[in-house]
């Protein structure tokens, strides 16, 4: 038996179409899921009175059986079956004769893959927001160890004003923290169980759904039948939240190629995360940071099909819902494998903090510190700001930052300046009188830190 349904056709499915009709060689993956669904479905059945004792107890044990050989490798899914719902029922069949038959009794394949994949999703769910407190505890690490690291922050690609290492990447596990509560709110709207929908209509069957939803760890079940198993919202969202974890992972890998390049060399990438060339020896390029900005491309598509696939579709089931599979588990894979790869990567880092001080100088980061230093002075902001760009023109004429200008020489651009203000133009003047929440200096890191610190271990 390798297949479900057959009964009213009089011909064999034409080889072609069964090859293209076929899941078993992509869903074949949600056999713990099928099996711990049809598990909690036969003892409701049996709670019920719909089943016997005798038949419940056989099934259980059958595919208690069925799971434990294919996690040995004794059972293997093989592509004879159309999908892995076939496969396990085929299966159980096989070895405890007509009980096996009496599983399906109250669902359809429809609410049967519609369990399958929520709680696949669900299971995806927890181990990406796992792998994202991971990378947030490597981030949280660096910051805390770098709020005295002063580097230039920028605008347009061009250095604006200076910060610290800490407030840089602070601004990643915002980033990041975001796409963990949004899929932890994704999770909240899966978490329905949709088994007893039937094919759309529901059962005649006195199922006991809320039961079989609190077993299998929903909150409840599901409040209309059709949308139930038509239902793949929970799968564009969380393909959606995907793609935006992923866009905050590219946009942290460019600016470390950025850095990691012979014109900024902020940072040195481990060995052990880097590759070489072919041709050329000295290259020692970030390519983990390159793939993981490459891959995103991979989760955007995925999400486009879905959306594509689902956008014409009547109620209630249709076999084009069938294609939620392979981009939800591309884009499950690909993000799975790029966060502890991509934390592990910036785990070993190593950051030239000379070298991000120095290019914080030589930026004029601090033009706008020395324009408030005249305003602080009484000369009107407008006119400070002229002051300070006419400065900055002569400083690149120089070759100087506006720090190594003498006092004499800031006096011919206004005669507001005075000895305090090298202090005040400091970079670690600059930085730390910012102390507005959310800003680069000390004190606002440190409460910063340590609300982050303390969401990170309520989190556990």
């Amino acid at each position: 038996m390798a297949q479900l349904w057959g009964g009213r056709f009089t011909k064999q499915t034409d080889a072609a179409v069964k090859a293209f009709n076929d899941s078993i060689g992509f869903d074949k993956r949600l056999y713990r899921q099928d099996i711990r669904g049809s598990m909690i479905h036969a003892r409701m059945l049996g709670r019920q009175g719909i089943l016997s004792e005798e038949d419940c107890r056989a099934i259980e044990e059958g595919l208690t059986g069925i799971l434990s050989d294919i996690e040995s490798g004794k059972l293997e899914i093989t592509s004879e079956y159309e999908d892995i719902h076939s496969f396990v029922e085929a299966n159980l069949i096989d070895r405890i004769g007509d009980a096996g038959k009496r599983l399906h009794t109250g669902r359809s394949r429809n609410d049967q893959v519609a369990l399958d994949m929520r709680l696949y999703t669900r299971d995806a769910a927890d181990g990406i927001r796992r792998q994202i407190l991971h990378l947030l505890e490597t981030i949280l690490e660096i910051m805390e160890a770098n709020t005295e690291t002063f580097m230039p922050g920028f605008t347009h690609l061009q250095k604006a004003q200076p910060t610290t290492l800490a407030h840089h990447l602070g601004a990643y596990f915002e980033m990041l923290r975001r796409d963990y509560t949004r899929i932890s709110d994704c999770r909240v709207r899966m978490n329905e169980c949709p088994l007893g929908a039937g094919a759309l209509a529901g059962t005649t069957y006195p199922l006991d759904r809320e039961y079989v939803a609190k077993e299998l760890g929903f909150d409840c079940a599901t409040r209309n039948s059709m949308d139930s198993v038509s239902d793949r919202d929970y799968l564009l969202e969380f393909l959606s939240d995907l793609s935006i974890l992923m866009m905050h992972l590219s946009r942290f890998s460019e600016e470390l190629i950025i850095w990691n390049s012979n014109e900024y060399r902020f940072v040195e990438m481990d060995d052990a995360f880097s590759t070489g060339s072919s041709i050329m020896p000295q290259k020692k390029n970030p390519d983990i940071c390159e793939l993981v900005r490459g891959k995103v491309g991979r989760v955007y598509g995925d999400l486009m099909s879905l959306l594509t696939a689902m956008k014409g579709l009547p109620l209630a089931y249709n076999k084009d819902m069938q294609e939620d599979k392979e981009p939800a588990f591309d884009a499950i894979d690909t993000a799975s494998a790029c966060i502890p790869l991509f934390a592990e990567m910036l785990r070993t880092i190593r950051f030239n903090k000379k070298a991000m001080e120095i290019s914080a100088m030589r930026g004029f980061t601090n033009a706008t510190d020395a324009a408030d230093y005249l305003v602080g002075r009484g000369v009107p902001f407008r006119d400070a700001h002229g002051i300070i760009g006419r400065l900055v023109l002569h400083c690149i004429d120089q070759g100087k930052a506006i720090e190594e200008l003498s006092l004499d020489e800031l006096r011919t651009f206004s005669d507001r300046f005075d000895e305090d203000v090298f202090e005040a133009i400091s970079l670690r003047t600059c930085v730390n009188r910012r102390l507005t929440a959310g800003a680069p200096g000390e004190k606002a890191m440190e409460k910063e830190i340590a609300a982050s610190r303390s969401w990170l271990e309520a989190q556990a």
